[in-house]
């Protein structure tokens, strides 16, 4: 992590992926409406997708008053008309803060915090994501229960040696914990650095 400002931080990461996912989320995402993003990091991806999709209204979260800061330079430094300022949200925390939301996006997040994180995130998103909304997930993930790369083992390797409860997850396990929630099953879309794109689409109800 890097500092451009005194509040502004840079992710090399995100700076990377931010073009390849904002491609994709053209495609999915409806052309109005508020998009959540859970766990927005330093803001780059945020500010991205928003110049590259004005017409949705982007709201920022976050759960630690560093990354929170970093978000509210990013956001005056690009002076978006169309994004939120931001929230704090600690996923374990409900109610969310959002009433509701036509899309819910969480770029690698869940791979670095415990199960139970990944459990308030779809819960969460169950509560506030409109019938035929998305849940958007993004990072490495295993596959049948294997990783897809060896840079993914290692990195695995090196994130449970961090904390044992943080890891790669089975996109298998993900799935159905989402459609135990009301999602229906994935949409899995390749993306760079052996990372996939996850797309669950909320059930219509009644």
């Amino acid at each position: 992590m890097d500092r451009l400002t005194e509040h502004r931080l840079v992710s090399p990461s995100a700076e990377r992926n931010k073009g390849p996912v904002a491609d994709l989320l053209t495609r999915l995402l409806p052309d109005h409406g508020l998009v959540l993003e859970v766990s927005s990091g330093t803001g780059q991806h945020i500010v991205h997708f928003a110049q590259q999709m004005p017409y949705l209204h982007w709201q920022p979260t976050e759960r630690d008053e560093e990354s929170l800061r970093s978000i509210a330079g990013w956001r005056a430094a690009k002076a978006l008309p169309n994004v939120g300022e931001p929230l704090r949200l600690d996923v374990i925390d409900q109610p969310w803060p959002i009433g509701f939301a036509s899309a819910v996006i969480c770029l690698n997040m869940i791979h670095i915090a415990p199960w139970s994180a990944a459990e308030a995130l779809i819960r969460g998103a169950e509560a506030i994501t409109v019938p035929r909304g998305i849940l958007f997930l993004y990072g490495p993930y295993r596959r049948s229960g294997r990783h897809t790369a060896s840079s993914n083992e290692a990195f695995d390797r090196e994130l449970q040696a961090k904390n044992p409860e943080w890891g790669v997850r089975d996109l298998e396990s993900v799935a159905h914990l989402a459609e135990r929630h009301g999602f229906e099953g994935p949409e899995v879309h390749d993306m760079p650095a052996n990372n996939l794109s996850i797309v669950f689409r909320r059930r219509q109800t009644g």
